[in-house]
């Protein structure tokens, strides 16, 4: 298998060249792939690789060599799509079908990608000391260090499935997530054969309405899915652009779906470091200040305490200050966050570097998902608060039993962790019945104005 995954690989090379690498029906010279620029993994998920393509390098379109290879599919596909379903400047993505019928998503790793992300690399490193050298208050050297630690896993494509089945197996008791089946005979370091999944992207609202999707079951569902893997794992999926999360209709029971791809950026918390971000969430929820001001200050942001939970959030202060979850957002805030972004650099540069590097990819996380609730329309709506907090009690209370041996204060964290989740279901309860009289009340009135 290893031999003929070999000359298929070697294959995917020449497809490249046919199917359009830039998304431009331009010519590409395999001699000269430095041009490749690392950048977002693909939008959708599977690949073959670099490795077992350089001796193939000078095969041209067209050419015996070319058909010979391509005849070497057939040992592993039925078909084998050249034009991609997706591409980026990391990955590039072709449908398949296996001898079995299976559908699979094969993910090609860009050639030479590997040494050019070494040279991007020096190239930011370089770009950050001139703007620091130039502009003392702008101090960016975490950039570059995230970039030399998270480059190498997105480049392991072994990694990226190991990802996917541990977070397909962590949040299996929520049926409405799916994440692609890894085929690891057919996977290398380097390529990723996996389950072929379809669907509309995230942000995409004339798919869901075309589909009848219903756009606050996705926006409740991401919500459950985040809370789960940020606030009780502490294994959180980094990369949820819309292209990474599609939504669907199932094709067997018809029910509503989503799909999580390219799992090759993940952040794993540190269980104080979330212990201690859990606390601040519910304290922000809360509209607790002091908690804001302590769980925000053993997190690293010091005497910028209230910028760090403005940016957390990205509420105003008076929205930190009433408590998130009571104050609605509006379009004048929006222009005061934007507008005091600006202003403020410096100091959140400087915040940025202090705040622990786990804290960085849960901000870009962070403002990935609220750009999504943004385009949905669905963004600080009450479900999603009642979750995270759900989330919040759950792992604490988990953590307050690892801390223990007696039986008798196990029992109580369990009680007081039960008696907190019945409040919030109740709560929950409260805020449907109350919305559901208020539909009816609008229903009625707009009935008798008629």
């Amino acid at each position: 298998m290893a031999g003929r995954l070999l000359k298929v690989s070697s294959l995917a090379t020449v497809v490249f060249a046919s199917s359009g690498f830039y998304l431009y029906n331009r010519q590409l010279d395999l001699n000269d792939l430095s041009v490749i620029r690392f950048g977002r993994a693909a939008s959708t998920t599977a690949v073959i690789s670099y490795d077992y393509l350089t001796a193939f390098r000078h095969v041209e379109y067209g050419t015996e060599d070319y058909w010979t290879l391509k005849s070497k599919l057939s040992e592993l596909f039925v078909s084998f799509e050249e034009n991609p379903q997706g591409a980026a400047s990391l990955a590039q993505v072709h449908k398949a079908v296996l001898h079995d019928g299976r559908t699979v998503a094969v993910k090609v790793q860009h050639p030479k990608v590997q040494r050019q992300s070494s040279k991007d690399i020096m190239v930011i490193e370089v770009l950050v000391k001139a703007v620091n050298w130039l502009f003392p208050d702008f101090t960016f050297m975490w950039l570059v260090e995230e970039a030399k630690k998270n480059m190498p896993l997105e480049l392991d494509f072994l990694n990226e499935g190991h990802n996917a089945e541990k977070v397909a197996k962590m949040l299996s008791h929520f049926p409405f997530l799916k994440v692609p089946m890894i085929y690891w005979d057919l996977s290398t370091k380097r390529i990723l054969t996996m389950e072929f999944l379809e669907g509309g992207q995230v942000n995409d609202r004339e798919y869901m309405k075309k589909h009848y999707i219903n756009v606050n079951e996705i926006s409740e569902n991401l919500g459950k899915m985040y809370s789960e893997m940020i606030f009780v794992h502490g294994f959180v999926h980094c990369d949820p652009h819309p292209g990474n999360v599609l939504v669907r209709k199932c094709p067997r029971s018809q029910k509503t779906e989503i799909v999580l791809l390219d799992h090759g950026l993940y952040q794993v918390l540190q269980p104080d470091f979330r212990m201690d971000y859990c606390r601040l969430w519910m304290s922000l929820i809360k509209g607790d200040l002091s908690g804001v001001e302590r769980y925000s200050r053993r997190l690293g942001a010091g005497d910028l305490y209230p910028l760090f939970a403005c940016v957390l959030t990205a509420r105003s202060w008076n929205a930190v200050t009433s408590g998130i979850s009571s104050v609605p957002v509006t379009q004048a805030e929006d222009v005061e966050i934007r507008t005091n972004a600006a202003l403020y650099l410096p100091q959140i540069s400087d915040l940025l570097n202090r705040v622990p590097r786990q804290m960085l990819l849960l901000l870009k996380t962070n403002d990935l998902l609220r750009g999504i609730e943004t385009t949905l329309q669905t963004r600080a709506s009450s479900s999603s608060f009642i979750n995270m907090s759900r989330c919040c009690v759950r792992a604490v209370a988990r953590h307050k039993r690892s801390k223990t041996q007696s039986r008798r204060r196990r029992l109580q964290i369990t009680l007081a962790e039960s008696l907190s989740l019945w409040k919030l279901s109740v709560y929950e309860l409260l805020l449907w019945v109350k919305g559901s009289m208020m539909t009816r009340w609008l229903s009625a009135l707009l009935a008798f104005l008629h």
